[in-house]
């Protein structure tokens, strides 16, 4: 597997000295370790994601936004075992994000696997606002928080979102 620490450090638990270094100047988070840590915990025992990338992950109020390569992401959607394996390392809730994606398929990821129609952005006075609207109709038991996604857009991608249901 690849991470953005260093495999050795992934497996045991420990960072070294380059690793630590880069935690410090900011250039790998506490959430990066950790999700590299939890991944290669997973790998041990399973070989199915033994090849897999991590690309970054970002922890925005204990959920973890895990930037991983396309088809990694494929084959954790079509093992609801895998998904649970992966999530049950996790605090809270994981988002698994293609890595270097535009804002709009960022967006559609976090949505998985409810189908977004439109995703448009109007810019006024020098600030951009999103609009996603989702196919289907709100209910109560909505399988995706539509707050956490708001909050999430907010602080990954730095875009005011706002997200409306084809039927009202």
């Amino acid at each position: 597997m690849i991470f953005p620490i260093c495999g050795f450090d992934a497996k045991n638990a420990v960072l070294c000295p380059q690793c630590e270094a880069k935690v410090e100047k900011g250039d790998l988070t506490k959430a990066d370790v950790d999700a590299s840590i939890a991944l290669a915990k997973i790998a041990k025992s399973n070989k199915e994601i033994e090849n897999f990338t991590l690309f970054s992950c970002k922890d925005f109020k204990g959920n973890f936004i895990l930037s991983m390569a396309k088809n990694d992401i494929m084959a954790i959607r079509q093992s609801r075992t895998l998904y649970r394996l992966i999530q049950d390392q996790f605090k809270e809730k994981i988002w698994l994000v293609e890595a270097d994606e535009t804002d709009k398929k960022f967006i559609e990821d976090l949505f998985f696997p409810t189908k977004i129609l439109t995703i448009n952005s109007v810019f006024s006075g020098g600030n951009q606002k999103t609009k996603a609207v989702v196919s289907g109709k709100w209910t109560p038991k909505f399988p995706i928080d539509t707050k956490k996604v708001v909050e999430i857009v907010k602080n990954a991608r730095n875009l005011d979102i706002e997200i409306e249901f084809e039927d009202k």
